[in-house]
């Protein structure tokens, strides 16, 4: 089994830059109990990383209750209370670390997420990281959220760099899923919301990027 040196890293963003994950899960939780419903972490974390197509909370509250739901009041305070949640919100451990050494050896870096740009750029622009990207690809730009490939396949071209050439960090199954059908190699860092899910399929499983050391970086060719 050869190991290959990085030429390029790409990241998630929810959950693996900073933790909006605990935060969504934490006013979803609370919508459902505001119905008469339990959201059980096993349940939401299918969506985790994609979109509603994986899992919709809506349709399957709407099921157990067996009526409409007026949604517009409901999702307005759930979303007030994400943005409550995530008040003064860091970085995750190792994240900006991880940036600027890879700036420092040369390693570009790109962002890769199924959320909406709308989303992802004010907060590294908030964050003080949006400079240290390349590139940013989002569902917005036409590309099929993870798991599918699309996602990290448009990084890696963006990047100049093949997909088995790069690495991916990523916090979700259906991210780890997209990176295997990207053919790109993938280490985890698992969140409180992701933490129990499969990741035999990464190459590794981290606690927090603060673990990885670069220039030293390789990856195995499976």
């Amino acid at each position: 089994m050869a190991e290959t040196q990085v030429k390029a890293l790409i990241f998630d963003f929810d959950g693996l830059i900073v933790d909006t994950e605990t935060s969504i899960y934490t006013a979803w939780k609370e919508l459902y109990a505001s119905q008469g419903q339990e959201l059980s972490l096993s349940d939401y974390v299918r969506c985790v990383g994609s979109t509603f197509a994986q899992y919709n909370p809506q349709s399957v509250l709407e099921e157990r209750c067996e009526h409409t739901i007026e949604w517009e009041p409901l999702l307005e305070i759930k979303d007030a209370r994400i943005r409550v949640l995530l008040e003064g919100q860091p970085a995750l451990p190792g994240v900006e670390q991880l940036l600027q050494s890879a700036d420092e050896h040369g390693i570009p870096c790109a962002v890769a997420s199924s959320s909406e740009a709308s989303w992802v750029k004010p907060w590294l622009t908030k964050l003080g990281l949006l400079d240290a990207f390349v590139s940013i690809s989002t569902r917005c730009q036409g590309h099929t959220p993870k798991p599918a490939p699309d996602l990290f396949l448009s990084a890696a071209k963006e990047l100049n760099v093949s997909p088995a050439d790069a690495l991916v960090f990523e916090d979700s199954f259906n991210g780890l899923a997209a990176a295997v059908a990207a053919g790109v190699p993938c280490w985890i860092v698992p969140n409180m919301v992701t933490e129990g899910s499969d990741f035999s399929a990464a190459h590794r499983v981290l606690r927090s990027l603060e673990e990885v050391h670069l220039p030293s970086v390789t990856v195995d060719r499976r």
